[in-house]
């Protein structure tokens, strides 16, 4: 599966079989790639965030959180968006390896 932005640019790439659940997750996290890509903040945010909570016990959910928490950094600039995201993370998914990308964000 790939999934492209408007100019033809590869946001998400998926090769081999996936669940249901762990296909859908990963063709919206290329929707909220295209969003993040074209610097659609706001936009980008709320995808990730859907998609940690809507596909929860995915592999792509931590990876939702981390990136749903860089969107909004970008968005305000402000620091404890990325703090948010290492107790997010180290609460729900603390072996993934979005946790590790995200430990030099904790308090």
């Amino acid at each position: 599966m790939l999934v492209l932005d408007s100019k033809g640019v590869e946001r998400e790439r998926s090769e081999g079989y996936l669940p249901n659940s762990e296909f859908r997750a990963r063709l919206e996290m290329g929707l909220a790639r295209i969003a993040f890509m074209h610097k659609q903040w706001a936009e980008a945010e709320r995808r990730y965030a859907e998609i940690s909570d809507k596909y929860s016990n995915t592999s792509s959910a931590p990876e939702a959180i981390y990136w749903r928490g860089v969107s909004r950094y970008k968005a305000t600039n402000d620091h404890a968006a990325l703090s948010e995201v290492a107790t997010d993370l180290k609460k729900k998914y603390p072996n993934s390896v979005w946790m590790l990308k995200a430990s030099i964000w904790s308090d």
